[in-house]
């Protein structure tokens, strides 16, 4: 017996319609990479989204086809978003990060057709566009008046491309199942891989991470997402924030302290979400200039761990409350948001800080375990620690072009290369990336742990931990850091810092002072360069 429902595909083009009908004069407030502050309407966003699904048509773009995007966060990138989308073609959003050598090979395997790019990475186009021979056409995302001289053969601008066409058009149907984006991992290691969202996986992360629980959107808010949309799906504020009707705020290309404070300030944000190095800038600016944020509620930190001092400086000098996120490319990619079940809604203090320093728990629809090496589960105490498997209908089930391999078991659990606890209500905190992970003697010690203990200390602006080889443990860790400005330590002073807030045999064996500590494009520690750097480094506890 089957249920009497209609069918209904969740595609990307009904939040824009749900946005456009019943949110009709909430607007997008979009910073220009031409520098003025625009203004549109959801409504006026469906229209222009239509005509440019209409132009795309009659392009020749088709079902499946790839567009790719190296843009920041505004109002015509996401047009291009609901436009490709609406046409069953497919957005793919390029990391302007990336070296050039990366962004080529990441087109080319994408095998995408038309690229559109912002004035500030033409540059970036000119320097490769001898190596896309797939890319037909470069539509450069400005008006004929700010058109850059270039040396692109085949380019044009947006805006004249767009009149060109009008918004009387209906969005092509498509399948919920069938792709409507594509991110790529970072690439550590290796080549990156290809990610494929569904329309259906959009729509349901959407609904997922706006949950009470999780970022609690409504149609009250005033959403400024600093996170660039190239970065793992924009963490799905695209589609989020229109579906429930919530203003946006889009930043464009600038992303100082200042500028954030600006749009938060001016626009009356209630609710942002960024990485880390983002509140750290907007936090000494505030600070430097005896400043508050009246409207702010809220914001959502991922990326890489939020400092226990930043959570504590948000609430207690500003009155936002931190929300600690984890996720991947994989998920969509929120998997968990920490804030506060009734179980902890009365700690205080160290303990409070406890739980707001974990990645918090995942929303319905991510399914989450701990296994250790021989795929056994582990009981969750919040002190076991192990592999972190998910599994839901926003996990990839696998990479494009490698739909072949297996990427998971044959119960559907991905292994996203994380290490974990969990606790009794669920709440999860990373200890480690299971190829971080330092084992010494046998046992397991987190990096990540030792890092946020050592960001602790006034004098270090960032940490990082690796394993060096040891005779005696196999590993022991060595902690590599970098000062803050004019800031001064010494190795004694770091260690007796560290000292007594860790197990003993976890204490770091020696402590580097550098310069810089290298990064991905994304922002996280380029841990394989600081192996091979220090791959014959002599810890002075080692005998031999």
């Amino acid at each position: 017996m089957f249920g009497s429902m209609q069918d209904w595909p969740l595609t990307c083009n009904k939040v824009l319609d749900h946005a456009a009908r019943f949110h009709k004069n909430r607007e997008i407030i979009s910073r220009s990479v031409e520098g003025p502050i625009t203004r549109q309407t959801y409504a006026q966003t469906r229209d222009r989204a239509l005509a440019l699904a209409k132009r795309l048509d009659r392009y020749g773009l088709r079902k499946g086809d790839r567009a790719a995007t190296l843009a920041w966060n505004t109002v015509r990138h996401m047009e291009v978003w609901y436009g490709l989308t609406g046409i069953g073609a497919v957005y793919h959003t390029v990391n302007p990060r990336l070296f050039p050598e990366q962004i080529s090979w990441i087109i080319n395997h994408a095998e995408d057709r038309l690229l559109f790019v912002d004035l500030t990475f033409v540059p970036i186009v000119e320097q490769i566009i001898d190596q896309l021979p797939l890319i037909e056409l470069v539509i450069i995302l400005t008006d004929t008046g700010h058109m850059p001289k270039t040396s692109l053969a085949n380019c044009v601008a947006y805006e004249d491309w767009l009149a060109e066409s009008d918004s009387d058009f209906n969005w092509v149907d498509v399948d919920e199942n069938d792709a409507a984006g594509m991110c790529y991992t970072s690439g550590t290691t290796g080549n990156p891989k290809g990610v494929v969202y569904s329309h259906r996986s959009n729509v349901l992360h959407a609904f997922q991470s706006s949950l009470p629980d999780m970022m609690n959107l409504s149609a009250k808010d005033r959403v400024l997402p600093v996170v660039p949309l190239f970065h793992a799906n924009g963490w799905a504020l695209a589609f989020s924030a229109p579906l429930n009707g919530a203003t946006l705020v889009l930043p464009g290309a600038l992303m100082d302290g200042e500028s954030i404070y600006e749009l938060l300030s001016t626009e009356k944000c209630t609710f942002s979400g960024a990485v880390p190095t983002v509140w750290l800038m907007l936090i000494q600016y505030m600070q430097r200039n005896d400043l508050y944020l009246p409207d702010l509620e809220r914001v959502v930190i991922g990326g890489s761990a939020c400092p226990r001092s930043m959570t504590k400086a948000f609430r207690d000098d500003y009155g936002v409350e931190v929300m600690h996120a984890w996720g991947m490319t994989e998920l969509s990619p929120i998997g968990t948001i920490c804030s506060m079940k009734p179980e902890y809604a009365d700690l205080e203090g160290e303990a409070w800080l406890d739980i707001k320093e974990t990645a918090g728990h995942p929303p319905f629809g991510v399914e989450m375990k701990i296994v250790d090496d021989e795929n056994k589960e582990l009981p969750w105490n919040g002190a076991a620690f192990g592999r972190l498997l998910v599994r839901g209908p926003c996990v990839t089930r696998s990479y494009y072009k490698l739909e072949g391999e297996q990427f998971v078991d044959e119960e559907g659990w991905f292994d996203t290369g994380d290490v974990a606890t969990i606790d009794e209500w669920g709440y999860m905190q990373i200890t480690d990336r299971s190829k971080d992970v330092i084992k010494s003697g046998g046992e397991w010690i987190s990096s990540i742990d030792l890092e946020n203990l050592a960001i602790g200390h006034p004098a270090v602006a960032e940490a990082a931990v690796i394993g060096v080889k040891h005779s005696k443990w196999d590993e022991r860790p060595l902690l590599i850091l970098m000062l803050s400005d004019e800031e001064e330590a010494t190795r004694d002073e770091i260690l007796a810092y560290m000292d007594g807030k860790i197990a003993k045999w976890w204490m770091p064996d020696d402590v580097v002072f550098v310069d810089e500590i290298p990064h991905t494009a994304t922002g996280k520690i380029k841990k394989v360069a600081l192996r091979e750097q220090f791959k014959d480094y002599k810890l002075p506890s080692d005998p031999t």
